[in-house]
């Protein structure tokens, strides 16, 4: 219940670095998908995304509205002893995780209502209108209301109170598949008074199941022909389909180089020290120190593939050495960073846990709006540095005070 504190100057601090980030993401996500300069220009090696299997090659030379492909991005922050940022990863496919923070606040505004006033705390209540006047301007028609839709993959979903929270918090219909029908390459969204056209999909299905004539053709969470729907022009989808490749975590080492190739600009906001399996010196220093090291599986989330080195057993790391020679494009390896820690009351008294920071951002055709705060992840486990909630993760709420 006690908020994590965040001053005005540190704020400022990070949202310029998640914007500097989010710009050339998006360049990248829409040069990798046309005209691939990046990759002839040896920046970042064609090998690595031709085997990124989040490279959705069914998309090329799709033309998304505004030539948008992130917008919303829930970006992990650490901190170290020393009180520095710097970025974990950027979740640029489906972020979950808003509707917490959004609950969290509603909490500590009940519980200490008069600190809230006088810490001049910044409000994060605004996030609903702000993520539905981006999804308003994307519709591809030139209608006073178009429909806007959030497709959920349903009610077994570990996120689907938060898909049902944030329809209802905008407005706008929580559909599953078969909700939606294609017809003449455009969606339909089947009402008791007919079909009815969508222009506007939030999307919290993932890429594989969105089209079963497309992608998995068990699928049977998404719609049929959506993708031609989709190529031609007829419905806008957020996320963009194919953000997985700028996701993976052996292309995250590459951002740095893709903030100065597309911006000239260095990064306000560094990486966390990245190993790269498939570079033989890189491999070589971290079996030297694996003891030392996280190991994670490029294409994993949730906290699943991960090895932490102080916690494993010499046949662990033993394992994770075979595993990596026999396929060392689907790992990377980083240094254990001692993330910082912030006061939690457990069983009736306060104690220090580790946290991790997830602010979440909205890019839209008019620029960068990143809701003051974030999700303050908390390992709930004594001396534990792995924060995610499928892992036994808790959260908090986290204050921006104002200037």
């Amino acid at each position: 219940m006690i908020p994590r504190v965040i001053t005005a100057a540190e704020w400022q601090h990070v949202e310029a670095g998640i914007r500097q980030r989010l710009k050339a993401l998006n360049m990248f996500l829409h040069d990798i998908y046309h005209e691939q300069a990046i990759l002839k220009d040896g920046i970042v090696p064609r090998d690595l995304i031709a085997t990124c299997p989040h490279f959705t090659r069914e998309v090329m030379g799709i033309d998304v509205p505004h030539q948008l492909y992130v917008h919303i991005a829930g970006v992990d922050l650490i901190r170290d002893g020393n009180g520095g940022f710097f970025i974990l990863e950027d979740n640029l496919r489906t972020p979950s995780g808003v509707s917490y923070m959004l609950e969290n606040r509603e909490v500590t505004k009940r519980l200490f209502p008069e600190m809230v006033a006088e810490s001049k705390v910044q409000g994060v209540s605004q996030y609903p209108i702000l993520l539905y006047n981006i999804l308003l301007s994307l519709t591809p028609r030139p209608v006073s209301k178009p429909t806007i839709v959030l497709l959920t993959p349903g009610i077994y979903n570990s996120a689907y109170y938060e898909h049902t929270f944030l329809a209802r918090s905008m407005g706008i219909e929580l559909v599953e598949g078969r909700d939606l029908v294609v017809d003449n390459a455009k969606v339909y969204m089947k009402t008791i008074r007919g079909l009815r056209q969508v222009d506007v999909i939030y999307r919290r299905v993932d890429d594989e199941f969105l089209d079963p004539l497309e992608f998995r053709p068990d699928s049977v969470l998404g719609v049929p022909g959506l993708v031609t729907a989709y190529r031609k022009g007829n419905v806008a989808i957020v996320n963009a389909i194919g953000n997985g490749v700028a996701d993976d975590k052996a292309v995250y080492a590459y951002v740095p180089d893709m903030i100065q190739y597309y911006l000239n600009e260095a990064p306000i906001l560094p990486n966390v020290p990245t190993y790269r399996m498939e570079n033989v010196d890189e491999r070589e220093l971290v079996f030297q120190n694996m003891e030392r090291m996280v190991v994670k599986k490029t294409n994993e989330s949730g906290g699943y593939g991960m090895i932490m080195g102080d916690k494993a057993t010499s046949e662990v790391l033993e394992a994770a050495k075979l595993d990596i020679l026999a396929d060392p494009r689907s790992y990377i390896a980083q240094p254990i960073i001692p993330i910082s820690t912030v006061p939690c009351y457990l069983d009736g008294q306060l104690q220090a846990r580790h946290v991790d920071l997830r602010p979440y951002a909205l890019c839209g055709p008019n620029g960068i709006e990143i809701v003051p705060g974030g999700l303050t992840r908390v390992a709930l486990r004594e001396g534990s540095l792995v924060v995610n909630s499928s892992q036994g993760g808790g959260s908090k709420d986290t204050w921006v005070l104002g200037a």
